[in-house]
């Protein structure tokens, strides 16, 4: 009788778990691909948390978005509802009123949740709807910018911010009541206004500073120019393309935003590790789901595209991953083929809770798969879009099966693709043509105006023609994002500071004068940088005032120090120094192979990191506290400076290891005594990427040239090496 009183407590009491409403939490990325992730197969990537929550979970091989861009991606989850369905007429990525009153997460406050919200919100919602009343703790962070300054000073990074704020809100949570909370990071998008490769573009958290800078990156998997070329003419000029040239055009910003990109990726699963052992530490591990996804996803430079917005696999697939806790060990570390969506998540959401989705719902719940690895009469099929910025963006429509993608691009005269997945999984070949396949082409016409119907019906027509956001092939890449005038210049400061990033406390702008001060208690030379574009092949003339006994200069084709600090950058200068005609105007490398070219010598820096004396210049003495104008000429790898119209450098850098292409336009304010630095004028040309660099061969050094000193003290009875005679 004792064994069977026993039993049945037993047996109520996991009746009574098993009836216990799970907490949800819901980590949702930005911009993530979900070949960014170790478990999803990525060679160098780090992460470890999102790692074990797959491999003790459920991770999907086949998840999508329905539209691949962010605030409709986001409203799709919180309304259960396609864009097309959500939408307004003639407004097809605004919510209607009446889809938004009622959220997903509101039906789950109704069934007892305490629900909290911290990160990226990014939904277009009807005038004077406000996303804190449908939250009981509601804080939405930004990534403008992505460093937040703290109270005490500090700056954190928004990642880091989203979990904390999700730590407090746990533990402030009653273990009586369940609670569904919504982490959406900012990362891992890219700071859109700064375009400073790495730290400037895709801002990493200081915690993972140094990952993968050891690491070759590889290039773009789909890097073949082929590729982009069969492209037709109106996907080649859109916002893919045009950011393409903000990112990824050449190896030295790949590599470098790469570098970049996986680390706000493994700073994302840092932050993860940190939510866990909290969560564990509360003692709500053993009862709360976690789900892990994207808002779409990210082409990287495969096919000449830098963005999403498109039909490709790149674009549409998205990491899934959901750690159930409660399911059965046979359920644990599976991964699933059933094509998952991002509008299955709000029934899925609501299915753990007991919760009834409402009839309007479109998606589909992920409960069954992830508990058993099954699912009844799954679908067979999905259905795509994209009708957001339809002015820059083409739009599309159409479906997906496991065996072929059909997509019409609606505006472009319903221009049709065709791909075999099966056959052909990069999607490098449009069947759309082939008359073997017009058969199955029909059947997926006809199917795609059964779900649009279904969904909706037809979009309205556009308003206007699709714009081109950049030829196929600039000239000059940094006119993409810096385009400019008649004359083909463009005024860097006519913005103000908007297009500069540095402190606030030691440079100003007003009526177009650019101000460095400096107190003199600075330990390490300081930098303000443009973020508009890089630089490459350029003309650029500024006029500069300098207080006596200042030290400044003018950056270019640099790089950022992060490790250092976040305003600290590295590379070739032409100095700005007062009341020192020997250093006013020379070629400087900041933290790198020093004096590369005195104001008194043309030079060459041969092929080994040598510097040889190939002619010589007049020093002349310009007076501080005055306007002077600089001219900076960099052509392939020829370097000169001018002050007032006179030279003051030359240099023909042979160096291939050190020497630079690419990099960052910044101005200097010198540690040391105090300083005062004006820009005024500054108007820079850019030219083509693809100008000639000199060879040694066509261009060989002096036999008579001299060697230039070694940096520091010389040697006593030092003399210059003579190149004939190495």
């Amino acid at each position: 009788m004792k064994n069977l009183i026993l039993s049945l407590y037993f047996l109520s009491s996991c009746f009574a778990q098993a009836a216990k409403q799970p907490n949800i939490v819901f980590f949702f990325a930005d911009d993530q691909t979900s070949s960014s992730i170790a478990c999803y197969g990525h060679p160098l990537v780090k992460t470890p948390n999102i790692d074990r929550l797959a491999a003790e979970g459920t991770r999907f091989k086949n998840a999508f978005v329905s539209q691949s861009i962010c605030w409709v991606s986001r409203t799709t989850i919180l309304t259960g509802l396609t864009g097309r369905s959500y939408g307004t007429p003639g407004r097809h990525d605004s919510a209607r009123p009446e889809v938004v009153k009622e959220l997903y997460v509101d039906l789950l406050r109704k069934a007892g949740y305490r629900t909290g919200f911290a990160g990226k919100w990014h939904a277009k919602m009807p005038r004077g709807w406000n996303a804190s009343e449908h939250f009981d703790v509601f804080q939405q962070i930004g990534r403008n910018p992505f460093y937040k300054k703290q109270p005490d000073g500090s700056l954190r990074h928004e990642t880091e911010l989203i979990v904390d704020r999700g730590i407090e809100f746990i533990e402030n949570q009653s273990k009586d009541k369940p609670f569904a909370l919504n982490m959406w990071f900012n990362a891992c998008h890219a700071e859109d206004g700064d375009r400073r490769p790495g730290i400037g573009h895709f801002p990493w958290p200081r915690a993972v500073d140094g990952m993968y800078e050891e690491d070759e990156i590889a290039p773009p998997r789909l890097n073949d120019p082929y590729i982009f070329e069969k492209q037709p003419n109106f996907l080649k000029t859109t916002i893919n393309r045009e950011r393409f040239f903000w990112r990824w055009n050449t190896e030295t910003k790949y590599r470098t935003n790469m570098r970049g990109y996986l680390r706000m990726v493994s700073g994302i699963d840092n932050a993860i590790g940190r939510f866990i052992k909290a969560l564990e530490a509360k003692g709500l591990s053993d009862n709360t789901i976690i789900v892990y996804t994207a808002d779409n996803g990210y082409h990287l430079g495969n096919r000449g595209f830098a963005g999403k917005w498109s039909h490709y696999e790149e674009s549409l697939r998205v990491p899934m991953i959901i750690h159930d806790p409660r399911v059965p060990k046979a359920a644990r570390g599976q991964v699933v083929e059933h094509s998952a969506l991002n509008l299955d998540l709000p029934a899925t959401f609501l299915d753990w809770a007991g919760v009834g989705a409402p009839e309007r719902y479109q998606g589909l719940s992920l409960k069954p798969i992830v508990s058993t690895g099954k699912a009844d009469d799954w679908r067979k099929q999905t259905f795509h879009e994209h009708f957001a910025v339809r002015n820059r963006i083409p739009a599309f429509e159409g479906l997906r099966t496991d065996r072929y993608k059909y997509v019409r691009y609606v505006d472009e005269e319903n221009y049709e693709f065709l791909h075999d997945l099966k056959e052909d999984p990069d999607e490098l070949v449009n069947l759309a043509k082939d008359p073997k396949y017009g058969k199955t082409l029909k059947q997926f016409r006809q199917r795609t105006d059964k779900r649009v119907a279904e969904l909706g019906g037809p979009l309205q027509p556009m308003s206007g023609s699709l714009g081109v956001s950049t030829p196929p092939h600039p000239k000059a890449a940094a006119t993409v994002a810096n385009r400019p005038g008649a004359n083909g210049f463009s005024n860097l400061l006519a913005g103000g500071m908007r297009g500069w990033s540095g402190n606030s406390n030691l440079w100003s702008h007003k009526n177009g004068v650019l101000t460095g001060k400096s107190d003199g208690t600075l330990k390490m030379n300081h930098f303000i940088t443009w973020k508009v574009a890089t630089v490459r092949n350029f003309d650029l003339k500024v006029n500069v005032r300098i207080s006596a006994g200042g030290n400044s200069g003018i950056q270019y084709r640099s790089a950022h120090a992060p490790d250092l600090g976040l305003d600290v950058i590295t590379g070739y200068q032409c100095d700005v120094v007062a009341d020192k005609s020997q250093y006013n105007g020379m070629l400087y490398e900041e933290k790198g192979r020093g004096i590369l070219s005195r104001t008194h010598d043309k030079m060459v820096v041969d092929p080994k990191g040598d510097r040889w004396v190939v002619g010589k210049l007049e020093v002349k003495e310009f007076a501080s506290g005055e306007w002077h104008e600089y001219r900076i000429l960099v052509e392939g790898n020829r370097h000169r400076h001018w002050i007032n119209g006179h030279p003051t450098a030359d240099l023909i850098d042979l160096d291939g290891k050190g020497r630079a292409f690419d990099g960052v336009l910044a101005l200097q304010l010198h540690k040391g005594p105090p300083m005062t630095i004006e820009f005024k004028d500054m108007l820079i040309k850019h030219l083509p990427d693809d100008l000639p660099i000199v060879q040694l061969k066509n261009r060989p050094i002096p036999a008579d040239a001299l060697g230039a000193p070694p940096r520091g003290k010389l040697p006593k009875g030092w003399k210059p090496p003579v190149y004939g005679e190495r």
